[in-house]
């Protein structure tokens, strides 16, 4: 497809290039990325990459321009500043690098509501980023809009072009730019192809608060009564595997916006984590892993019978699949909900000590928004096995642009406004911290999910939680006394009390950071303990 020299590259200063790909079909992506061998095909159609040593995202490397104007960005380990100057170097040396190279060009949209979404383009050096951009952000099917297509943001994606650190002022030779005032994002020296999507995620993470429409790091699904429901959580809490319900459409499982119009997915396609991936946990997820289109991250395969191996960890843990959201068979065509009627942050706590399931109120949503709570286990190295709690603020602190107050702000006034219920379910472990305690089963966690959707706990009684103030159930469908009330399935009360405690005490101390920046209501959802009692 050709471009005339407004609609082209040349305004980004990209000239004597090879050949450009305009908006390639996914059959021809293919074509391309075998016979430039930076992929194989697998059995059944899915086409198997590898993103070389970075096969996950590199927080220390993304940066935001500092530029006259955007005052209001947070600046932080997670927002880091770098100079203009700067960034005009590496982008000098990456036009000189494109010279005499072929590029690959996707034209896209990143938000499926019209009213608030923008129009991106992403031009890389590989045949398989152009089909990852494709899978991963909504497709224009009329190719006769395209003609005209002028980008509200460009992403610029060269994984073979490395920066170089003490001239450029990175941390190293990889780097993930966003400048606000150019509408550009530059990527470089990494294959991990999640970079793209979180990079315009971050994007639409400053532009839509300004437009008082909240983004948000979670999946959202709606029952067949129209009932919407988000979900929010860290890695390894059972976000995907919860709002993946047969019985519910799937709106989109990681990125939405919340406007007056309702939620709406950002994205077009779904990035899902896949080790140890099986069909009868996960039969919608599993068989995207065998269709058309779908494509394999440091997944390992067969050479000969090309047959992948789903188990296999050797590359990394964080094997992914990127698909186009069509590939699942119960999804809400277009992309777009209703106002949600309850929202469940989900948790895994290792110290054993949180309810399965607490209401929350508004003010301890906020909180507990901004927490972001979750905990791991540090690991076996050397015989240490205590859980380490993690915060993450909005449960997505990498790719919040603006203060973590401003999007709990937005939280707190669409709760207040459309009265919706808010949840805290913990998916972790009970009877006590990790070593002693064991896993909330997965049918009782499931049975609460439901009885939250249903509607079943809205005139149970409650009990008030007196260290964390949220209130717990009395009791739940299919959900016995001793589950609900996790200080039961102690064996030493005064153990459970204590780290119950110990672990207000780390949430406590993590807010600290953000006590002289929010509303005073918010700290009212903050647990008692010590001196605040």
């Amino acid at each position: 497809m050709s471009k005339t020299e407004a609609t082209g590259l040349e305004s980004l200063g990209l000239d004597n290039l090879s050949r450009i790909y305009w908006n390639l079909s996914t059959p021809e992506l293919y074509e391309q990325t075998i016979m430039r061998r930076e992929g194989i095909l697998a059995h059944l159609g899915p086409i198997v990459v590898r993103t070389g040593h970075h096969t996950g995202r590199s927080p220390n490397d993304k940066f935001v321009v500092k530029s006259e104007g955007f005052d209001d960005i947070n600046w932080s380990k997670d927002n880091k500043p770098i100079d203009k100057e700067n960034y005009e170097k590496i982008f000098s040396r990456m036009r000189s690098y494109l010279q005499t190279k072929d590029l690959f060009v996707q034209e896209c949209y990143a938000g499926a509501d019209e009213e608030s979404r923008i129009k991106v383009r992403v031009i890389s050096e590989t045949a398989w980023h152009s089909l990852f951009a494709r899978n991963m952000f909504i497709r224009e099917h009329n190719r006769e809009n395209l003609k005209g297509f002028q980008p509200d943001f460009t992403v610029i994606d060269l994984p073979r072009f490395h920066a170089i650190p003490e001239v450029d002022g990175t941390n190293s030779e990889t780097f993930i730019i966003i400048n606000f005032e150019e509408k550009m994002v530059l990527i470089g020296g990494t294959s991990y192809a999640g970079e793209i999507k979180k990079s315009i995620f971050s994007v639409m993470n400053y532009l839509l608060p300004k437009k008082n429409i909240l983004s948000m790091h979670c999946s959202a699904n709606v029952g067949k009564n129209g009932d919407t429901a988000l979900f929010f959580g860290l890695s390894g809490t059972g976000k995907t595997t919860l709002s993946t319900d047969p019985g519910r459409a799937l709106v989109g499982d990681d990125e939405h916006g919340w406007s007056s119009n309702g939620i709406f997915n950002i994205e077009g396609g779904c990035y899902a984590k896949v080790i140890n991936l099986s069909a009868e946990a996960e039969p919608d997820i599993y068989e995207c892993t065998r269709k058309f289109g779908t494509i394999l991250e440091n997944v390992t395969i067969n050479s000969r019978t090309r047959y992948v191996d789903l188990e296999d960890d050797s590359l990394t843990e964080n094997t992914r699949a990127s698909y186009p959201i069509s590939h699942l068979p119960n999804i809400v065509k277009g992309g777009q909900a209703s106002v949600p009627e309850n929202i469940i942050f989900l948790t895994y706590d290792a110290f054993g000590v949180l309810p399965p399931v607490s209401r929350l109120s508004t003010s301890q949503a906020m909180y507990h928004f901004i927490s972001g709570y979750t905990a791991k286990v540090a690991g076996t190295e050397k015989g240490v096995k205590e859980p380490k709690a993690t915060f993450s603020a909005c449960f997505g602190a990498p790719f919040m642009i603006h203060h973590p107050s401003v999007y709990a702000r937005l939280l707190g006034e669409k709760v207040e406004k459309y009265n919706v219920k808010c949840w805290l379910v913990n998916t972790g472990l009970t009877g006590g911290p990790y070593g002693v305690g064991t896993r909330f089963k997965i049918k009782h966690t499931r049975s609460i999910i439901d009885a939250i959707l249903n509607g079943d706990l809205d005139s149970v009684e409650y009990e008030e939680n007196k260290i964390f103030g949220f209130l717990v159930p009395k009791n739940a469908p299919g959900v016995p006394a001793d589950v609900l009330d996790p200080s039961l399935a102690w064996k030493n009360k005064n153990a459970y009390d204590e780290t119950m405690n110990q672990l207000a005490g780390k949430f406590i101390e993590n807010f600290k950071s953000y006590e002289n920046d929010v509303d005073k209501s918010i700290i009212k959802g903050a647990p008692k303990v010590g001196n605040n009692l």
